[in-house]
């Protein structure tokens, strides 16, 4: 955990929040500021700044847990019949805007190709 790290502070309990679902690797959150009928966070509780800091290889095990949290999620909000997307945002021009990884969890209406 990083002292400073606001979703660190959730993940601990230091700022609460409404959890959609959970599991020991992650935590899933609805996004304060969505851009689909359906947006949530997927928030791994081990901190790692961005996907270049999370080594995948060393941490496959808590990574699958990560991506199965994310297919529970999308399966609890009934957006798994017509698809969703998962985002990764990596660094400033990737998008990222908070220092800890996390993924985007949107659903709930068709998206275009290529994003943003």
């Amino acid at each position: 955990m990083e002292a400073d790290c606001l979703f660190c502070k959730m993940v601990c309990g230091a700022i609460p929040v409404t959890l959609v679902c959970q599991n020991d690797a992650a935590i899933v959150i609805r996004d304060i500021a969505p851009k689909a009928p359906v947006h949530m966070l997927v928030i791994p509780k081990r901190h790692a700044k961005d996907m270049i800091s999370w080594s995948v290889e060393a941490q496959s095990d808590e990574w699958g847990k990560v991506m199965d949290l994310s297919s529970q999620a999308a399966k609890d909000e009934n957006i798994v019949e017509n698809g969703f997307r998962i985002v990764i945002n990596t660094g400033i021009d990737g998008g990222q805007t908070v220092g800890h990884l996390h993924l985007h969890l949107l659903g709930g209406r068709a998206f275009s190709w290529p994003p943003g």
